[in-house]
């Protein structure tokens, strides 16, 4: 155990904790054993955006394993595609050992630095969300640990209440260690992709419309430019397909698969270089790269997975102030919801490196789940920003005005109140919370800030 300084993915609120790196069983439990009143909480690689793996003054039980795919502690089942698999495992290593042999992970987010156990604590999702749904959908069992060090095993068929909790419950029920995972069958590592770019807010809508041919893509996402104004306001790059056949790749070995990092950001950054002229500036380039018709080509699973991978401890662009990652989704009628949204960055000239639409499906039986059929834009921003607080705040009721909500795996603004409204079932998710964790064991600074637990048990 040490004494280390930690932070999310946005390198904002950093707070000292306990740091335990360990993956075995005997030693989590022991840990656990000897938390005090600030109790503990299970960290996988620290892709979390905000608090959510940070304990301050408490003990952050770091679970991560070894990267090689030969040696991941899994055991997979070419013939039916289910891979059990132990919570530490990071999905780099389950598609560098699973892609060869002809299956890809279910769902993904945009980097494949998460574990298994982080994924189904975040119940992430990707651009597969109204076809596939997410990552909880896939997982046909798990074993959790307990406050009290019991191990047990949960299912949707087998004490299906706590398993939903589990299930997008930001590790507030327990310490997954291990999960069955069904994989998806594809015949080759290379996506087949279509790409077109939009010239406003009203044609990227009516392209990923569900009457609209978008349904017929196992994956759909589209690049928006928060900068672009006038009758370009909202313009974006559009980007959906699904894994090519075989014999659609010009290869000897059409699953061969060999992902790397390319570039590393620097350890020194200053702040600012992620500015509203320097995005302007690239995201004219990236629209005018993109082609004015329909154009479908091949790209690799990372290229169109997990583009930003390709650069190694890229958050430290935005320097030693971090940056704000803000994900909602708002009811598919509301579209009137997200134009005021672009509308306001636009006007307030508030630049986003990333600002990503996708349209996702039906929410699954998880009641801290983030996705509801509807629109969720993503969007990164320098934290050092004037006035971004309040311009948050004005965008907050927007969303829960619409019956929207925020992502907790990528907050690090939203309030108490706003969860409560965006999260109708959360008294139902804190009761079975209370009685997984009576002694109220599991706590995050995430957990502190949003209240997301009953800090009137003691330890």
């Amino acid at each position: 155990m040490v004494m280390q300084r930690l932070s999310g993915w946005g390198r904002t609120a950093w707070t000292v904790a306990d740091l335990v790196h360990t993956t075995d069983v005997d030693v989590v439990r022991s840990t656990i054993g000897t938390a005090g009143e600030r109790g503990a909480i299970s960290r996988g690689l620290g892709r979390s955006y905000g608090a959510a793996a940070q304990n301050a003054g408490g003990i952050v039980l770091e679970m991560t394993a070894e990267n090689d795919p030969m040696g991941i502690d899994a055991d997979f089942d070419p013939l039916t595609g289910l891979l059990t698999v132990a919570a530490s495992v990071s999905i780099d290593a389950i598609l560098r050992m699973c892609v060869p042999q002809g299956w890809f992970i279910p769902v993904t987010p945009g980097t494949r630095f998460v574990t298994v156990g982080g994924a189904i604590a975040s119940d992430i999702h990707g651009k597969n969300h109204h076809i596939d749904g997410s990552f909880g959908q896939h997982v046909r069992s798990l074993t959790l640990m307990l406050s009290n060090g019991e191990v047990v095993e949960l299912s949707p068929e087998q004490n299906p209440a706590w398993f939903w909790a589990t299930v997008g419950g930001m590790g507030l029920t327990g310490v997954v260690l291990r999960a069955t995972v069904a994989m998806l069958k594809i015949e080759s590592s290379r996506v087949e992709v279509e790409t077109v770019r939009l010239e406003n807010f009203d044609a990227v809508c009516a392209a990923m419309s569900a009457d609209g041919v978008d349904d017929d893509y196992r994956y759909s996402v589209a690049w928006v430019d928060l900068l672009a104004t006038g009758a370009s306001m909202g313009r974006g790059v559009l980007t959906r397909g699904d894994h090519a056949a075989a014999s659609k790749v010009d290869n000897n070995d059409p699953l061969a698969y060999d992902p790397r990092l390319t570039v590393s950001a620097p350890g020194w950054v200053p702040n600012g270089l992620l500015n509203k002229w320097s995005i302007k500036a690239f995201n004219e380039a990236w629209y005018r790269k993109a082609p004015a018709k329909s154009h479908i080509g091949l790209e690799s699973i990372p290229a169109f997975f997990h583009p930003l991978d390709g650069v190694n401890r890229w958050n430290r662009l935005y320097g030693k102030q971090g940056f704000i990652q803000y994900q909602f989704i708002v009811p598919l009628d509301r579209t009137d919801v997200l134009r005021k949204v672009i509308e306001k960055f636009s006007d307030a000239g508030v630049a986003s490196f990333l600002a990503v639409l996708k349209r996702m499906g039906p929410q699954n039986n998880a009641p801290m789940s983030f996705p509801t059929e509807g629109w969720t834009l993503t969007l990164d921003m320098a934290a050092g920003i004037s006035g971004l607080a309040e311009l948050l705040s004005d965008v907050d009721s927007l969303v829960l005005d619409a019956g929207g909500r925020h992502y907790l795996a990528k907050d690090s603004h939203v309030s108490a109140s706003a969860v409560r409204r965006g999260y109708p079932r959360i008294d139902e998710w804190m009761s079975t919370q209370e009685e997984m964790d009576p002694i109220g064991l599991w706590r995050s600074d995430l957990s502190r800030r949003l209240g997301l637990v009953d800090y009137r048990r003691s330890l």
